[in-house]
């Protein structure tokens, strides 16, 4: 297969709420939508999910769309692909850029499923035809907001709610939702808010039964996420320190975690995600799809993935209208009791919604790559 053009299409999206972490807070969905056509005229979408800011990992969007046009796009046009597989080792001597890296394979993967005329949960072996999915709640300005904002998701289904916390942000917020919902699937997710120094405050977290604590240490770290481990009953969940299966075997071999939260935008797309999720399950550490404020073309994605049997753990992806007026997908997720539905249409499943799409995008820039091919 060889591809004969790509649309990088930049989209803004608002926010139906301000999404606030320990970095800062976001309004919009700055975004690209990377569409490759092959040959035949088969068309492949995903979402290039680095955030505008190098606050999250050292990507940003316009380094990326940059190392895409510079790099990605060049090689996919010099070679042609007989699997999606292979587009991971085209990639491999370009250093870190996973972000750009995932935006370019992942289009490639539904363009692979619509040619067998599967859809793209099917090609990559997952079964399940529905998700229980979570819920990621940023952070708020008193509890008792927080509380309303939690109560409304579980009366919506949400059976898994994560709370993003920090310091002066963190045990009364969480004792406040665990005392109104004292069964509920509950997690704390720091961002890198924390230190040693912060170790009494990360321990009296011990206290309230959650399902893990996500990365509350720096972005490099796996020797002090080690030693708190050791001292902590909750489980440990790594994020954005895991960019790849080395990094995996690294925390696991330490020690450093006992939870992977794996983005397919930061591990470099589904070739390393399915790496990483059969390690995890081979090594018992729990892993769980996680979430970038994905719009539909990128949930569709992580719908796939979260569809496969090594996770067992509800995923931060949400439906549509948790973050969004409207989607730029056809049909849109919904969550029906508690889940999600698998699409079962060829590659992603979902139809991009160009209408609406055409209201939120900023601009187009079409290249070509087939070489003078017909």
């Amino acid at each position: 297969m060889y591809f004969q053009r790509a649309r990088l299409i930049r989209v803004e999206l608002p926010l139906l709420n301000p999404f606030k972490t320990s970095y800062g807070e976001l309004k919009n969905k700055d975004f690209y939508i990377i569409e490759l056509v092959n040959q035949d005229g088969i068309c492949g979408y995903s979402e290039l999910e680095a955030f505008p800011l190098p606050d999250y990992t050292e990507e940003t969007l316009e380094t990326a769309i940059q190392i895409i046009k510079q790099h990605l796009l060049p090689i996919i046009a010099q070679n042609d692909v007989s699997t999606p597989e292979e587009v991971h080792q085209l990639f491999a001597w370009i250093q870190g850029n996973e972000m750009a890296k995932a935006a370019v394979e992942l289009a490639i993967w539904d363009v692979f499923a619509k040619a067998k005329k599967k859809s793209l949960a099917s090609m990559i072996g997952a079964t399940r035809k529905s998700l229980t999915v979570g819920v990621s709640i940023g952070i708020q300005s008193d509890s008792t907001t927080l509380v309303k904002l939690v109560e409304e998701y579980v009366d919506a289904g949400y059976e898994r709610v994560k709370l993003k916390i920090k310091p002066y942000k963190d045990i009364a917020f969480i004792k406040a939702v665990r005392e109104k919902f004292p069964k509920l699937s509950l997690m704390a997710d720091a961002n890198s808010a924390y230190n040693k120094e912060d170790f009494s405050l990360l321990k009296e977290l011990d206290e309230y039964d959650l399902e893990m604590i996500e990365q509350p240490f720096g972005t490099k770290d796996f020797v002090d996420h080690a030693w708190l481990q050791k001292q902590m009953k909750t489980r440990i969940c790594l994020d954005e320190n895991i960019r790849s299966l080395a990094d995996v075997k690294q925390a696991h071999i330490l020690g450093s975690c006992q939870a992977i939260n794996l983005k397919l935008a930061r591990v470099g797309g589904m070739f390393e995600a399915l790496e990483i999720a059969k390690y995890c399950t081979k090594n018992d550490l729990l892993v769980w799809c996680g979430g970038m404020l994905e719009a539909g073309i990128g949930r569709a994605h992580n719908v796939a993935l979260a569809a496969r049997t090594e996770f067992n753990f509800p995923g931060d992806i949400s439906a549509s209208n948790r973050y969004f007026h409207e989607d730029i997908v056809s049909p849109a997720f919904v969550l029906e009791r508690g889940r999600l539905k698998v699409p079962e249409g060829y590659g992603i499943g979902v139809e991009v919604d160009f209408d609406t799409l055409q209201k939120y995008t900023k601009t187009i820039e079409e290249i070509l790559l087939n070489r003078g091919r017909s």
